[in-house]
């Protein structure tokens, strides 16, 4: 992990296309701004880690849903015979 020290109002620059600007320090908070193209997503970790849960459960057929599609298939298959 890269760690950089930064005042409010400096940046840096990620690939030419991404600027990450400190905004403001209160306390234990900091708050930034990220320029980016609208193609990059961006999601503060929790968010993001949670759309990957989603996301693997969506993914994850259901055990119900495997055996019903299975029957359905059985179904029309005995019904060509």
């Amino acid at each position: 992990m890269l760690v950089l020290s930064r005042k409010k109002g400096e940046s840096i620059i990620i690939q030419d296309h991404i600027e990450v600007t400190v905004l403001a320090v209160e306390g234990d908070t900091v708050r930034i701004g990220i320029s980016a193209p609208k193609h990059i997503d961006i999601f503060r970790q929790e968010i993001y880690a949670s759309i990957q849960e989603a996301n693997r459960e969506s993914a994850t057929p259901l055990a119900a849903n495997v055996e019903a599609f299975m029957e359905r298939l059985r179904n029309d298959s005995n019904k060509k015979e």
